[in-house]
């Protein structure tokens, strides 16, 4: 784990999940912020997985960049036999680049920032998120070395929020950090471990620490 040194693993695995704890809801839709390398994946994997996803990022050609990485990995696992021919075209038309923000995280279940690793943009983008999805949304940051709990310092209802750090590259590796801050909540903690058993990775619940 390359961010080993700033949290501790608490060890154990929250059981598999396809469903979510917490009310029994599952996260249905998924919005990504952040399109880059880490993003693309996400949203990649998320969609393979049976998730409704909404891919945003503001720069110019982002979303057409990353769009079509996504095409070419599924493509390159249909060619090696990886990836049904059915799978890749039912993940596609269940993922969609959005480029206004507000449309992107509307009606989200989960919302994933992965945005470069820069505290205030990260703060600054979550709170801005924060106040426009539903209340039993919960936020997460792909973050690989800040502070889950710095970065969520001013966010309204810190307890729905935590890290979701998977590692490069996100359709291949098979390790999910499940990161939680000091007011991230149980319950959204086995719903994320959940999200990700569902994707087919092996979650690893671990405690931010400065």
């Amino acid at each position: 784990m390359t961010s080993g040194e700033r949290r501790e693993h608490e060890g154990g695995r929250y059981g598999g999940v396809a469903k979510a704890a917490g009310g029994g809801a599952e996260l249905r839709k998924v919005a990504v912020v952040g399109a880059g390398a880490m993003g693309h994946g996400i949203a990649q994997v998320a969609a393979m997985a049976g998730h409704v996803v909404a891919l945003h990022d503001a720069a110019n050609g982002a979303l057409e960049a990353a769009m079509a990485r996504i095409a070419a990995n599924l493509d390159k696992g249909v060619h090696l036999g990886k990836v049904d021919a059915s799978a890749r075209a039912e993940a596609l038309g269940r993922l969609a680049a959005v480029p206004v923000l507000d449309e992107a995280v509307d009606g989200a279940d989960l919302v994933v920032e992965a945005v470069p690793e820069v505290l205030s943009l990260k703060a600054d983008l979550l709170g801005q998120v924060a106040g426009l999805v539903g209340q039993d949304a919960i936020l997460a940051t792909n973050t690989s070395s800040l502070s889950i709990d710095e970065i969520g310092a001013d966010l309204p209802a810190p307890e729905r929020f935590l890290g979701l750090h998977f590692f490069n590259p996100v359709h291949v590796m098979a390790l999910v950090e499940v990161v939680k801050g000091k007011r991230t909540s149980s319950k959204v903690a086995e719903r994320a471990v959940g999200f990700v058993r569902g994707l087919g990775k092996e979650p690893v619940v671990v405690a931010d620490s400065p």
